[in-house]
C-alpha cells in the first residue's frame, strides 16, 4: 500500500515548534516508563527515521487495536491541511520503524490504509475517539490511517 496523500488546502493550525517537542519527549519518556494512555485513548511511542536527515525521531501516538491484531494510528495533526512529520517518515522508511508499547520495543512494517479497509479501520476508530471524526472536518485531506504490523 502507499503512502499518497497529499497535504490539503485548509484545516486547523498544525502544532510546531519548541514547545511541542519539549511536550513529546515528556509525554515519550512517561508512555516508555508507564505504559498508558493519553487524551483518553492508549499511546505508544512511534520511532521512524528521518527521510531528509536520516536521524531516528520520536513521537508519542494514540493508537487503535485493528480487527487483525495490529495497531491503528491516525497522521492527523489535528485536522491540519498538512500531513505530520512524521507521515513523510514513514513513507520513506516503512520497513524502519519501532514502537515503543506496553513496556517493549517492537520493530513493525507501516502501512496506510485506502478503500473500504481504511473505511472499517476509520469506523473503528472514531467510534473508540470521536475527536478525530472532528479533525476530519476541520480539514480537506482525508486524514491517512496506518497500520503497524509487527515484523518477525
Amino acid at each position: 500500500m502507499s503512502f499518497d496523500t497529499r497535504p490539503g488546502t485548509r484545516g486547523a493550525r498544525q502544532p510546531k515548534g519548541r514547545m511541542l517537542r519539549w511536550i513529546n519527549t515528556l509525554l515519550a519518556r512517561r508512555i516508555r516508563r508507564r505504559g498508558g494512555k493519553f487524551m483518553g485513548f492508549d499511546a505508544l511511542v512511534l520511532h521512524t527515521i528521518g527521510r531528509k536527515t536520516g536521524a531516528e525521531r520520536m513521537t508519542p501516538v494514540g493508537w487503535f487495536p485493528a480487527a487483525d491484531g495490529s495497531r491503528l494510528i491516525v497522521a492527523s495533526a489535528a485536522g491540519a491541511p498538512g500531513n505530520p512529520a512524521w507521515y513523510y517518515n514513514l513513507a520513506a522508511n516503512p520497513d524502519q520503524v519501532r514502537i515503543d508499547v506496553g513496556g517493549q520495543t517492537v520493530a513493525v512494517h507501516a502501512e496506510q490504509l485506502h478503500g473500504a479497509e481504511r473505511t472499517a479501520a476509520w469506523e473503528r476508530i472514531v467510534e473508540a475517539a470521536p475527536r478525530f471524526a472532528e479533525y476530519q472536518v476541520k480539514t480537506d485531506r482525508e486524514l491517512p490511517v496506518i497500520r503497524l504490523v509487527e515484523r518477525r
